[in-house]
């Protein structure tokens, strides 16, 4: 956000008039953690939210539609605030790179190709409850030890091969009753499964799919699969790439160009219109912690990359 504020000032700064407006936006809830959903913001101005979206509840029962109102918010009035179909010419996004490839090149800022399309699922295994001292171990129908083979198998099946960008994440794992001496009756887990690929992606869910019900078969467990979130990858636009090429050798930059894993409002944005992306060097590619860190250094050469290409793409004239 600041990025794009230093941009549109250093316009204002230097007279340029673009032949286009430009408008500078802070996208709320881009990461969907309490509502399980993501890129809330960006899709509502662009008018993609989904049937029943409001009435999504948080981990307090707490409805998305509840939350706004709380904010200060009008839910009602959500249309007012979409944007024309064809009204955006193109979208730029600066960004950390969340991951450590900058830092291992040893390269400043890199030119995004695209955004992996995520796949969130919610993971449900009911068996049955019972004494830990006194059901057999024949017996049981452990929820969480069917969801451990599962873990287990997501990890192998996102590793297999090692050139490709496949991830896959368990991030959140609910066990009920969640008592030391009682068998777990169910457990309820979250699934993270990315990929650039759509193909590959797709062959890989499958796959996991088959292991979810293979394990529940074996244990004796009930299975429910909910998707939460299904996005295809997005690639960046070819012209937009070039432009970042040009104006990065302007300030003796050759940046590498990487793909991006983590989903960010550019990916919702690609749906109306063509987009670019910048990613800067994080230290050990932390990032979401106390510990992320990028230097000013490296931040304002993204940003001056992020106002040049602004420029040349708005054909700015003085």
């Amino acid at each position: 956000m600041l990025g794009a504020l230093e941009a549109a000032q250093t316009m204002r700064e230097r007279g340029l008039r673009p032949e286009m407006p430009i408008e500078v936006v802070a996208f709320c809830d881009e990461e969907g953690c309490r509502f399980n959903k993501g890129l809330f913001g960006v899709r509502g101005i662009l008018g993609r939210l989904e049937e029943g979206e409001l009435e999504r509840t948080d981990k307090n029962g707490v409805t998305r539609r509840q939350a706004l109102i709380e904010f200060g918010c009008d839910p009602e009035r959500f249309e007012d605030s979409v944007y024309k179909p064809g009204s955006i010419g193109a979208y730029l996004e600066l960004h950390i790179e969340q991951g450590p490839v900058l830092e291992a090149l040893g390269q400043p800022v890199g030119i995004v190709t695209g955004i992996a399309g995520p796949l969130w699922l919610t993971v449900t295994l009911t068996g049955a409850a019972g004494h830990a001292g006194s059901v057999p171990m024949r017996m049981r129908k452990d929820a969480l030890v069917g969801a451990a083979r599962i873990i287990l198998a997501l990890r192998e099946i996102a590793s297999r091969n090692p050139d490709a960008p496949t991830v896959g994440t368990v991030g959140s794992l609910k066990v009920f009753p969640d008592s030391r001496n009682i068998i777990p009756e169910k457990v309820e887990f979250t699934v993270d499964l990315r990929d650039i690929d759509q193909e590959r992606r797709d062959r890989l869910e499958s796959e996991l799919m088959e292991t979810i019900r293979r394990t529940a078969e074996e244990y004796g467990l009930e299975v429910q699969v909910r998707e939460d979130t299904n996005s295809p990858p997005r690639y960046c636009a070819e012209w937009i790439k070039d432009a970042m090429r040009r104006c990065a050798r302007e300030i003796g930059l050759e940046p590498p160009e990487l793909m991006s894993g983590p989903f960010h409002d550019a990916l919702e944005m690609s749906y109306a219109c063509d987009y670019g992306m910048i990613f800067v060097r994080c230290r050990e590619g932390i990032s979401h912690n106390p510990k992320e860190f990028a230097a000013i250094d490296d931040i304002a050469l993204g940003a001056e990359l992020l106002y040049r290409t602004a420029v040349d793409m708005a054909r700015a004239g003085e």
